[in-house]
């Protein structure tokens, strides 16, 4: 059989096989929208986060609660001897409860339930904050696996290069120089790629330990949408940050809760009231009953209640400052990620229609020139390498836009289709 006919039929062949590989590639993809259910569902810290909120959730009762009864049993007034012929002798049985100044414990309460909200606030935030970490990390690997292809393809054609160039020196037309200078390259790309493969590696270990797998387990193949369309403007997106972001709403509740405390505070040098009711059995004598009124009496308001009131101030006055520096820093972090979000893809659409098309023409015109010895072999080189790094940096450009809007959708707690 020819080699023209051996060739047709491995194409025959590759076209057969090519739809059920392409099939099996597209079934092993790792999709994006079930990463993020995945850790969502099994993130170990974000369901602590959960757990804590339902924990302070339990409080709001606990502080709106009257303090426990007491109950009293005793003999009283017994003679020494046992006897029960004395009209103070009684056998006593009685009941006391503890009744805040009203409105107290509606403050104490309301604080509560504030820290409740906010616990639960930062659980909605973590789990933000997961699923943009979960599609930064998911971009890069999928940046790496693309790196990865363009790398390996890029190695191929230094092999062919490495073949034109044994071809002329066999010829008498080329230079051994050449030949090394192809070898050292093809080592080069290699050494890359070794790199690259080390560091996906540690990157899927990552991935896994946020969706709470095993730091071993397989990583198919990603998804990496190319830059879409713009964000909107800075002050648009903080608007709806300031409506949606949870950590923001945690502040505004944190500081809710300062007041009611403070407000509480203030109300501690209010007395407390003690009812308290007794029945006492005198066996030789009528039995007799009890009922009785105590009141606490704030002699130490200045050093006890006062100081409280001035503590409960501070805290408020603390909240409310971190809630403004959050809106703050949220506005600086918008405006970083929306910039490089923008940057992105600008450069990206540069690469694609404009540099990375010249590159490829330079590489093409070069391979000709040396043909027929126009150009020497480091000018290819250098034209393929180029091409090289331009198309890596592309795919790693529209990976840091998909970073950005995952950062954005995070601060304004909004699902953003740019894509």
């Amino acid at each position: 059989m020819s080699l023209f006919r051996i060739q047709i039929a491995v194409s025959c062949l590759v076209a057969l096989f090519l739809p059920i590989e392409a099939a099996a590639q597209t079934s092993d993809t790792l999709r994006l929208r079930d990463i993020v259910v995945e850790a969502r569902r099994a993130n170990p810290m974000l369901q602590a986060a959960r757990y804590q909120a339902d924990a302070f959730e339990e409080r709001g009762s606990q502080a709106g609660a009257l303090p426990d009864p007491v109950l009293s049993l005793g003999l009283r007034n017994r003679p020494l001897d046992f006897g029960t012929d004395s009209p103070m002798t009684m056998n006593w049985i009685g009941l006391s409860q503890t009744f805040p100044w009203p409105g107290n414990q509606g403050f104490g309460q309301q604080r509560q339930e504030h820290f409740a909200a906010a616990a639960d606030l930062d659980a909605d935030e973590m789990e933000a904050a997961l699923v943009a970490r979960v599609k930064e990390v998911y971009f890069r690997l999928a940046f790496m696996d693309r790196a990865l292809d363009i790398m390996a393809s890029t190695r191929e054609l230094l092999r062919d290069f490495l073949e034109v160039t044994s071809a002329k020196y066999a010829v008498g037309r080329g230079l051994q120089q050449d030949i090394l200078q192809a070898q050292v390259a093809i080592a080069q790309m290699t050494a890359d790629i070794t790199v690259v493969n080390a560091n996906r590696v540690a990157t899927a270990a990552r991935l896994n330990s946020l969706l709470g797998r095993p730091a071993t387990e397989r990583i198919g193949s990603l998804e990496l949408p190319q830059p879409g369309s713009p964000p909107a403007a800075v002050d648009s997106l903080m608007a709806t940050a300031a409506r949606n972001r949870p950590a923001i709403q945690a502040a505004r509740e944190r500081a809710l809760a300062a007041e009611a405390g403070y407000r509480a505070a203030k109300r501690d040098a209010y007395p407390d009231f003690t009812l308290a009711v007794g029945y006492g059995q005198r066996p030789e004598f009528d039995d007799l009953a009890t009922i009785q009124v105590g009141i606490s009496l704030p002699l130490w308001s200045g050093s006890k209640q006062q100081p409280r009131i001035r503590e409960m101030q501070a805290f408020q006055s603390t909240e409310e400052a971190r809630e403004l520096d959050l809106h703050n820093e949220t506005f600086a972090r918008l405006s970083e990620l929306r910039a490089s979000a923008e940057r992105a893809r600008e450069l990206s659409e540069l690469y694609r229609t404009s540099i990375i098309p010249q590159a490829r023409a330079a590489v093409e015109s070069a391979l000709s020139a040396y043909r027929v010895g126009e150009v020497d072999y480091m000018t290819l080189l250098s034209n393929q390498t180029t091409v090289n790094r331009f198309e890596t940096e592309r795919v790693r450009l529209a990976a840091e836009y998909q970073g950005a809007i995952a950062g954005i959708e995070a601060l304004t707690g909004s699902e953003m289709s740019f894509q």
